[in-house]
């Protein structure tokens, strides 16, 4: 089996997590400026082999707020479409995902000044988006 990508996509940085490659294990990869994200891709896809891309969508309340994030999420979705076009991509819910992405570290002991790191909270949001395609496969 091949791997599933997700991204948790922002203006600044995306946060991206991998699956193992029986699909079973969702992990933190990493956290890359935006405008590096293509030649990221580019690199990775080249070594690892990966089935699907799963990108957290912001969804409000049952149904689509258009703002300026989403516009850009929407991009980017097209692009990866275009890009790798044998490579499928599914929407995520991510509305709380970043919140819970806070939650978790303060449970396992991360100090504050770590916690307010925001690339390590783009990681684990983009973990969370990733798990959660996983429960629902």
């Amino acid at each position: 089996m091949a791997r599933v990508l997700a991204f948790d996509y922002g203006m600044k940085r995306i946060g991206i997590a991998v699956t193992d490659p029986l699909q079973i294990i969702a992990s933190s990869l990493e956290t890359v400026e935006t405008k590096t994200i293509g030649a990221f891709l580019k690199n990775y896809l080249a070594k690892e082999e990966v089935e699907a891309f799963v990108v957290g969508y912001p969804v409000n309340y049952g149904h689509e707020q258009e703002n300026e994030v989403l516009k850009h999420i929407n991009h980017f979705i097209l692009e990866l479409n275009r890009l790798y076009p044998l490579i499928k991509t599914i929407k995520i819910d991510e509305r709380f995902t970043s919140k819970m992405a806070s939650q978790t570290m303060l449970m396992s002991g991360v100090n504050k000044k770590q916690r307010q790191h925001k690339a390590t909270l783009d990681k684990i949001s983009a973990t969370i988006i990733l798990q959660t395609f996983l429960e629902m496969k």
